[in-house]
């Protein structure tokens, strides 16, 4: 069982808050309210808050990224995690290199379903869709797994 989750992408503005936010609900609405979920960033904008268009998506499904600021990765973040979400192959790279113990517990969300999710930082209101998208549907398949 795990009951610490980290989601890790860049900035930790976009992707990964959207990420810990959804993957928070998943876990309290399937009766898994104890699980601790984090998220960091690669090369965090630390202490900014979430994008507003992320702000604005996830508000629309009644979950408030107001009081998100952003956060570098750590080792110990990852070391104290039991499960680390990157977003494409190369910060997969990147968290196993800065911590090479957690090799096997640094997963892909697109894992299963064979996708990266593309940052949508500086982007329209459809690359945020797109990307929350595909982090719904990557949560989805974990939660199948796990």
């Amino acid at each position: 069982m795990f009951t610490r989750l980290l989601t890790v992408c860049i900035g930790n503005i976009c992707r990964s808050p959207m990420a810990e936010a959804l993957l928070r609900a998943h876990l309290e609405a399937a009766g898994k309210p104890g699980v601790r979920v984090q998220s960091a960033g690669l090369a965090a904008l630390v202490g900014r808050p979430a994008d507003p268009l992320a702000q604005a998506l996830l508000a629309e499904r009644g979950i408030d990224l107001s009081q998100h600021r952003a956060r570098q990765l750590t080792s110990s973040l990852v070391t104290g995690s039991d499960l680390v979400l990157v977003m494409d192959e190369e910060q997969q790279r990147a968290v196993e290199k800065l911590c090479p113990t957690a090799r096997g517990r640094v997963q892909r969300l697109g894992r299963f379903g064979k996708f990266d999710v593309p940052d949508p930082y500086g982007g329209s209101r459809a690359h945020f869709e797109e990307a929350l998208r595909l982090i719904d549907r990557g949560i989805a398949d974990f939660a199948r797994v796990l």
